[in-house]
């Protein structure tokens, strides 16, 4: 299996939701469990083997530079400056893609975290080997198995993994888990400009090149303090039945 070398862990945002914590500091370095969101999403890089990692920065900015100046492991950090302008999801990953090699990557957004399949990565990257066409591989989390989310859902997904997108009125089964194997083809067309990863996933399905892997484990979206209280209580009560 070939995993991903390279990988982008989408950090700059205001992390609005999580004031008044975020006025002080900037959401990936929010603790959830010791340890920030940024950090748990490199710890979980460097697991599957991962090299580089681009991180973008915006909110606090400087405090950004000098966590990420103080780690001493793999990977190795490069940063994506947004100061100026924060480009958004879909921006922000044109702007860094020169520094992501020519073959897919681990795309991750910060404040995602799970428990259980600790290959999770691994078993991500299998199943872009086993769709070569697939321009993206979504990691998906079932909605009643989730904790800081509650919509109707995202994605429906077929049998053999390819995704179609909830139709407004519609409930899915499945939440995107924030982390995708991303294939560099699909940023032909596509500038450095404010706009959301969903229209990537638009190019992917308009070519039903987009397929999804469920996570088999309990997903948490850490996205205001409510959640970040609940994401606390899991983790800990995992660890205490270790």
């Amino acid at each position: 299996m070939i995993c991903p070398k390279y990988a982008m862990v989408a950090a700059a945002g205001k992390g609005t939701r999580m004031r008044p914590l975020t006025d002080k500091l900037p959401k990936a370095l929010v603790k959830v469990a010791g340890r920030t969101l940024l950090d748990h999403q490199l710890d979980r890089l460097k697991q599957a083997g991962v090299k580089k990692a681009v991180v973008n920065i915006h909110h606090f900015a400087d405090q950004m530079q000098e966590h990420l100046a103080a780690r001493r492991q793999n990977p190795q950090i490069h940063i994506s400056d947004e100061r100026e302008l924060l480009l958004e999801t879909g921006g922000g990953l044109v702007m860094a893609a020169k520094h992501l090699g020519t073959k897919p990557f681990f795309v991750m957004n910060v404040d995602t975290l799970w428990q259980g399949h600790n290959n999770a990565l691994l078993d991500l990257a299998a199943k872009k080997e086993q769709n070569p066409d697939a321009l993206a591989v979504l990691l998906l989390a079932r909605r009643d198995n989730c904790l800081g989310l509650d919509t109707a859902g995202d994605f429906h997904m077929q049998g053999d993994g390819q995704l179609q997108r909830r139709k407004d009125g519609e409930t899915s089964d499945y939440y995107y888990a924030g982390i995708q194997i991303f294939d560099p083809e699909l940023l032909q067309g596509f500038s450095v400009e404010k706009f959301s990863t969903n229209l990537f996933w638009d190019k992917a399905l308009r070519q039903g090149r987009l397929y999804g892997m469920e996570l088999q484990g309990l997903w948490m979206h850490v996205g205001d303090p409510q959640s970040l209280l609940l994401a606390e209580r899991a983790i800990k009560a995992g660890t205490d039945g270790q």
